[in-house]
């Protein structure tokens, strides 16, 4: 599986050499020109009146390129990326397919001591970085959107306009969780912008634009359409990026997309790509997601978020059939974090939320959206699924920590007995002191630990594994593993379709759905 890609890129001595890499590139392209002649030999298909009748970007591009400027960040030495933020390749190196093009280039720019445009160089112990991304004016008085990823680390940030002139810039905000950023430079003269759009009232297959610092070769124009919506690439809480086919490429991060309107729809952030060019593949943050934490950066230099205080997970169709849910949707509450305000108005371990303030929840992701977008302290009616019916309860939001916990249990439980217990290939054992600490379990959490998983276990094709708790089975708490052991029999006599148990895993929980149907666990 390809890696999702930040699309900014180092900055290297690419102009200095432009001209002999131009020059070993008309050489090979002299080399191959047999073929060149056989592609053109043949007659050019004739133009369709579909295709005449496409406009012309011309007149989009020169209303707002100015408005786009390339951004160069030099970074502190010896800077290393936190966990949640993404370094200049989108993370560790990978070994990528090489034609012999590439290789060839790659000498060339090794020769000349330098590294190769778009490509990783290894640092000299103390050296600082120099890495390239892209961003677009917001405000005529100097504020500019870009990405976290690309002023992350940095030492000293520099703007540069389409014209070539330079202003240093200062960073006014940064928000990890979404990778935006904003910073501002001082002027004395109005400047150029830009005006959000409604990425919400995007279609998949309309017109879309991007304008950007590719490769640091500055103001770049692609176009295209938006090939998708709501894309979850597993690089933050908030995903829900806008898939574009129009060419995007590192050095592109922070840039904006257009519509055919002019207005700002997606900021540009990364792409899956196996050779760390476009394949077509690119994906843009969505106006709708980015406008708000702009606004909240430019006023408060950081995020304020909306918070619930649970711990979800997919609703599969198994955890829906264990549920008596008609079909999975929602977010399954794992664990209700203490004193949270869905501790406080009676958010339940084990609901179902299926809508929050109107907004229904489809998948699990929606849910972490609409609550980071709720005000602070606004009362939000939430819908939640609960023993075969549906309830309503006013949850007061409040502000999410800087490093929210996880949930502690509420429930208690009698002490295990001291005999292990086997049901269904797996061996139980009391929680004792020695499992607890051996296993990482933390001390507020009560049940059976799993000490042993045969191969042919239906509980082994669940990912269930020794040193897992289990705290629940069927929505009851279990206190030894002989009761255990008994409420798995006695789900095999009487034959229910699906058995749900709650886990804990390092102190994380985590529903599971047991099929009890012949031919899918055994």
């Amino acid at each position: 599986m390809l890696s999702p890609t930040p699309c900014r890129s180092k900055a290297s001595a690419f102009r200095r050499i432009r001209a002999a890499a131009l020059a070993t590139s008309v050489g090979l392209s002299l080399a191959y020109a047999p073929m060149v002649w056989a592609q053109t030999a043949a007659p050019a298909p004739a133009v369709s009146s579909q295709a005449a009748a496409l406009p012309s970007f011309a007149p989009l591009v020169k209303k707002v390129l100015p408005a786009v400027v390339n951004i160069s960040v030099t970074e502190k030495a010896n800077a290393t990326d936190d966990g949640d933020q993404m370094d200049d390749q989108g993370g560790p190196q990978q070994d990528l397919p090489q034609s012999p093009f590439d290789q060839f280039l790659r000498k060339f720019f090794e020769q000349q001591g330098q590294g190769m445009p778009g490509m990783p160089m290894q640092p000299t112990p103390h050296e600082q970085r120099i890495a390239l991304g892209s961003g677009f004016i917001i405000d005529p008085s100097g504020y500019i959107v870009t990405n976290n990823h690309v002023v992350a680390n940095a030492d000293k940030v520099t703007v540069v306009f389409q014209d070539g002139s330079k202003h240093p810039a200062k960073v006014i905000g940064r928000d990890s969780k979404t990778d935006l950023a904003l910073i501002k430079i001082n002027v004395d003269h109005p400047l150029p912008y830009v005006s959000w759009g409604n990425s919400n009232a995007l279609q998949v297959g309309d017109w879309v634009l991007a304008v950007g610092n590719p490769f640091g070769l500055g103001g770049t124009v692609s176009s295209g359409i938006i090939s998708a919506r709501g894309r979850d690439i597993h690089s933050g809480p908030y995903d829900d990026y806008l898939q574009l086919d129009a060419a995007i490429n590192r050095g592109n991060s922070g840039g904006p997309t257009f519509n055919l309107d002019g207005q700002v729809i997606g900021i540009n952030t990364a792409i899956y790509s196996p050779n760390g060019g476009s394949v077509g593949i690119g994906f843009a943050i969505p106006s709708s997601l980015a406008q708000p934490v702009i606004d909240q950066l430019r006023e408060h230099g950081k995020v304020e978020r909306g918070w619930l205080g649970v711990q979800i997970q997919e609703v599969t169709p198994a955890i829906a059939s264990s549920l008596g849910l008609a079909k999975p949707e929602g977010a399954l509450v794992a664990d209700v974090t203490k004193d949270s305000p869905a501790a406080k108005a009676g958010v339940k371990q084990g609901d179902v939320i299926l809508s929050f303030d109107g907004h229904a929840v489809q998948k699990v992701r929606d849910l972490p959206i609409v609550v980071a977008e709720t005000p602070i302290g606004e009362k939000a009616k939430v819908e939640v699924f609960r023993g075969g019916k549906t309830e309503t309860i006013a949850v007061g939001i409040g502000q999410m920590p800087e490093n929210p916990q996880v949930a502690e249990n509420g429930h208690q439980a009698e002490p295990g007995e001291a005999e292990n217990a086997s049901a269904l290939g797996l061996k139980l054992a009391p929680l004792s002191p020695e499992l607890r600490q051996r296993a990482g379990v933390p001390k507020d959490v009560k049940g059976v630990v799993v000490t042993g998983v045969s191969d042919n276990s239906p509980l082994a094709e669940l990912g269930i594994q020794p040193g897992d708790v289990i705290e629940q089975i069927n929505q009851e708490a279990v206190t030894s593993p002989k009761q255990a052991e008994e409420r798995l029999k006695q789900a095999q006599h009487e034959k229910k379709t699906n058995v749900l148990l709650l886990i804990n895993r390092h102190g994380t929980n985590q529903y599971l759905a047991l099929s009890m149907s012949k031919g899918e666990n055994g």
